[in-house]
Formats: structure tokens, sequence, C-alpha cells
């Protein structure tokens, strides 16, 4: 491209993917450039660091790599984002290696970068470098959960945060052993906290579980196609599986109100656990408090 043209082309891009927008001015988003590691690993860095959230990137800046002083919620953020990015690269890779319509024609090292690249597009990005249509059952499947977590709270990422399923995991691990008030890192978690993160999940499913069934019985296409829309567009991902072209005009309507309730949802709910106290522990401030925002 002649260098103005690349320059617009690499800024729209940059914005898009630290805003976790996914939209591209190419047609086929970065499919084009699935071998080209100088375009992938930037663009999934700057979703990476948008995911994070601005308290994160704060906290990051002013403490270095010292998590001593980390906040609870620093420490939260980053330890599911680095989980996340490591199970999704694992499975894609596992998965999709065999798949003649993905990674299947790479050799290893052009695998290894599509496969970190989208375990990093499903945490809200949206761009894709590989064919979504193509993907296997089992990589649509850990795609779901990766697209419902989202990414880490403030920040430019969608879906139900990481703050609040690590919150809802460390009680749930707490209920099975039978022990007394849940810890994480040093920190109680209070019970106001727990049922805060029940209510953001179980309203999320709720609305994800309607506008799948509405969409099922409007429209003729594949439920799990139909599922991985939903939940796209609820924490707003903007990946699709190529149907949401072929929606009637109230199935679209729905996916709108999916992308409002997922996105103003979220924000409104984030006063809860940014006000939820975390309980007696080791502070990670000198007032003795580290809110968990969500």
């Amino acid at each position: 491209m002649p260098l103005a043209s690349a320059f617009w082309h690499g800024l729209f891009q940059a914005v898009s993917a630290f805003n976790n927008a996914g939209f591209s001015t190419f047609s086929d988003s970065v499919m084009s450039y699935n071998l080209d590691a100088l375009i992938l690993l930037p663009l999934a860095a700057a979703v990476i660091v948008g995911s994070l959230g601005f308290p994160v990137l704060q906290d990051l800046l002013s403490c270095g790599r010292n998590r001593r002083d980390w906040t609870l919620h620093t420490n939260i953020t980053v330890a599911g984002t680095i989980t996340l990015l490591a199970l999704g690269f694992l499975t894609i890779l596992i998965a999709e290696s065999s798949n003649i319509g993905t990674l299947g024609p790479m050799n290893w090292g052009e695998r290894a970068l599509n496969a970190f690249f989208h375990s990093a597009m499903p945490r809200t990005a949206g761009f894709n470098s590989l064919d979504i249509g193509a993907l296997r059952d089992e990589t649509v499947l850990f795609h779901y959960a990766l697209m419902f977590i989202g990414g880490g709270s403030a920040g430019t990422a969608g879906g139900i945060k990481i703050t609040t399923v690590a919150v809802l995991f460390v009680i749930l691990i707490y209920q099975v052993r039978g022990r007394g008030e849940p810890e994480l890192m040093g920190h109680v978690l209070s019970y106001r906290l727990a049922s805060q993160a029940v209510t953001v999940i179980i309203l999320g499913l709720s609305v994800i579980f309607f506008a799948s069934f509405y969409l099922s019985v409007r429209t003729p296409h594949a439920l799990s196609d139909i599922l991985f829309g939903c939940i796209s567009a609820f924490a707003t991902v903007g990946l699709s599986r190529g149907i949401t072209g072929q929606l009637p005009v109230d199935a679209e309507l729905v996916l709108v109100a999916l992308m409002f309730l997922g996105r103003v949802g979220t924000i409104t709910a984030a006063t809860w656990l940014a006000m939820g106290a975390v309980g007696r522990g080791t502070p990670g401030r000198a007032d003795g408090r580290d809110p968990i925002i969500r």
C-alpha cells in the first residue's frame, strides 16, 4: 500500500483493537494477514491491553511488576487474563490443527500464531484471522465461554467480566469443601459481593437463553450458530458464523437489544461490585479496602 493508505488502515485497526470494537477496513477482517506476525501480534497486544481495564492499567503503571502493591482487582484480572489466553491457545491449537478449513494447511509456527490470536479475539475483540464458520464444535463451545466472560472491568471489553467469574468460582470451591467465609488472595469476600456476582451471571444467561429461543423459532439456522451469535452480541464481540446477514429484521433487532443490554447493563451493574467491600485481610491499599470493580 502507499504510505498514507497504510497509515490510515493501520490507525483504524489499532483504535478498533484497543477499544475491542472488532471493526475492520478489510472485508475479510484480517484473514488475508493470517500468516503475518507483524500484523496479528500488535493487534492482539492492543486487544489484551484494552481488555485489562483502566484501573488495572493505572495500577500496572504506578506499581510496575511488584505484585504486592497491586490491588486485589488487578491481581485477579491479570491472573484471569493469562489463564484464559493460555486455555484458549491450547484448545484452539489442539482442536484445529487437523482442521483443513482453519489451521490444518499451516506449519506449526503459523498455527501457534493464529491460535494465540484467536485466543484473544473472543474476549470481545471481534477480529478473525480464521474462518469462524469452519471452526470445529469443540472450539465453538470454548468460544462461548470466552465471549461470555469477556475481559477486565472498567475497560473496553464486554462480557460479564473476569472478576465476576473469579468471585463465583472461589465461592463455589469454598461451598464444595464446606469451609467458612470464602477468601481470595488473603481477602474475605462478602456475601453481598457473591450475590451480586450470581445475579449478573444469571441475568446474562437468561437474556441469552430467551434471545436464542426466539431466533431459533424465527430462523432456520442451526442452534449452535444462533447461540454463537447471541453470546457474541451480548458480549459485544462482533464475531459471527455467517448468519447475521440472513436474519429477518425482528431477529436483527433482538441482537441489537442484546448488544445494548450486554454493554449498558454491565456498566450499570459495575456499581454493585465496585462498591462491594472485599472484607478484611491483607490490604491492597493504605486505607485497608480493596474493592473489586466489575
